[in-house]
C-alpha cells in the first residue's frame, strides 16, 4: 500500500516518512453484523489523520482495533511497526489513547491521575514530575492538582485525561471525539495543544471526529467511512474539489430592500438556502451566478449589502459522499 504525497491547505506536497499505523483489511464482526468491512490505509508518521462517518459507521470500532481493545475477525492492525493483536503491550508503550468518554480515576487527585499514567507508562520519577507539573500548568490544571476526578466538570476531564495520555510523549495518539460536548475555551485549548505536539514532537494524531470544521483545521488527511468500508481518503482540498457542485454563492441584503426569497427562486436550476435576509445558492459555476443575482436583484429593487463565493465545507463533502453511498446500497438492494 503506498500514500499519496502529503499536503495540507495549499502547502506543496511533502515525502512522506514511514507508516505510523497501517489498517490492513481490517474486518470486525458482531454475530451476523459486519461492524468494519476489509479497511485498508495508512498513516504517516508525524501526520494528523482524521477519520470521520456518520453514526455506527464503524469509526469507534476502527480505533479499538488499531489501539488493541479489541482484535480484528480477520486483518492486520499494525502500530510503529507492531502487530497490535500479536504484541499488544510492545504496541502500547508507544500510543496514547483518549477516549470520547474521559475515564479518569474518579477517587484520585488530578496529580495522581497523571502521575499514575507517568508510572505504568515506567516514565522515571523525576522526568514524570517534571512533565506532569508542565502539562498541568499548560492545560490550565494546576491550581486544581489536589481536586478529586469526580469532582471535575466533564470539559476539565477531557484535559486531564488528554495530560494522562501526553505525560508518557508518545509516538502516536489515539482521540476519540475529544471536543465532543465541550465549552468552547476547553474545545480550543484540546484542539491548540494538539497542534502544537503535532507541530513540536511530530506526534502523530489519528482523530475520530464528527466536528468536519474540527478535521479541517487539524488535519492532513482525512478517510471517510460509510457503512463499515471505506468511501474516500485524501486531503481536505482535494476531496473538496470532487464536489465543485457545492460550490455557492452567499448573498445578504439590506433589510426592508425587498424579498430576497422572490429572487431566489427566479434562480433556474439551483439549489438554494434561504437565510436571514439572503440565501445560499450552489453551483459548479459561482462567479456567473454571481453576477445574475446582482443583475435581478437590481431590477428587483434588492440592495446587495454582502455578496461571497464560497468553496464546499468538508462537511458538504462529507455529505455528498455519504450520501452518495447510501443512494449505491439502495440501488444495489433493489436490483
Amino acid at each position: 500500500m503506498h500514500l499519496a504525497p502529503l499536503a495540507c491547505h495549499g502547502e506543496p506536497a511533502l515525502s512522506l516518512p514511514p507508516s505510523a499505523i497501517i489498517a490492513g483489511a481490517l474486518t470486525r464482526t458482531f454475530g451476523d453484523r459486519i461492524a468494519v468491512n476489509t479497511v485498508s490505509f495508512e498513516v504517516a508518521a508525524g501526520e494528523v489523520f482524521g477519520f470521520l462517518g456518520p453514526n455506527g459507521a464503524g469509526k469507534s470500532t476502527t480505533a479499538r482495533m488499531l489501539t488493541g481493545f479489541i482484535n480484528p475477525t480477520s486483518g492486520r492492525a499494525l502500530v510503529a511497526g507492531i502487530d497490535m493483536a500479536q504484541h499488544p503491550s510492545e504496541a502500547r508503550r508507544h500510543i496514547g489513547v483518549v477516549p470520547e468518554e474521559a475515564n479518569v480515576y474518579a477517587d484520585l487527585s488530578v496529580w495522581a491521575n497523571v502521575m499514575l499514567m507517568a508510572e505504568l507508562h515506567a516514565v522515571p520519577k523525576a522526568t514524570r514530575i517534571e512533565r506532569a507539573t508542565h502539562l498541568l500548568e499548560r492545560f490550565d490544571l494546576a491550581g486544581r492538582a489536589t481536586q478529586k476526578g469526580a469532582q471535575l466538570s466533564k470539559g476539565l476531564r477531557q484535559r486531564l485525561m488528554l495530560c494522562m495520555a501526553l505525560v508518557s510523549e508518545p509516538q502516536i495518539l489515539f482521540l476519540d471525539e475529544p471536543t465532543s460536548g465541550l465549552d468552547v475555551a476547553s474545545a480550543r485549548l484540546i484542539r491548540d495543544i494538539v497542534s502544537e505536539q503535532n507541530r513540536t514532537r511530530g506526534m502523530t494524531v489519528f482523530l475520530t471526529t464528527h466536528n468536519m470544521d474540527e478535521a479541517d483545521q487539524l488535519c492532513h488527511r482525512v478517510a471517510i467511512i460509510d457503512k463499515g468500508r471505506l468511501a474516500a481518503i485524501d486531503t481536505p482540498d482535494a476531496l473538496r474539489a470532487r464536489v465543485n457542485s457545492r460550490r455557492s454563492v452567499e448573498v445578504r441584503f439590506a433589510q426592508f430592500s425587498g424579498r430576497p426569497g422572490d429572487l431566489a427562486s427566479e434562480l433556474d436550476h439551483t439549489e438554494v438556502t434561504l437565510l436571514p435576509n439572503g440565501f445560499r445558492a450552489y453551483t459548479p459555476q459561482p462567479g456567473a451566478l454571481a453576477q445574475e443575482i446582482a443583475v435581478h436583484g437590481a431590477a428587483m429593487g434588492l440592495r446587495i449589502e454582502s455578496m461571497a463565493t464560497l468553496v464546499p465545507t468538508l462537511e458538504d463533502v462529507f455529505l455528498s459522499i455519504t450520501s452518495h453511498a447510501a443512494a449505491k446500497a439502495d440501488a444495489k438492494e433493489v436490483a
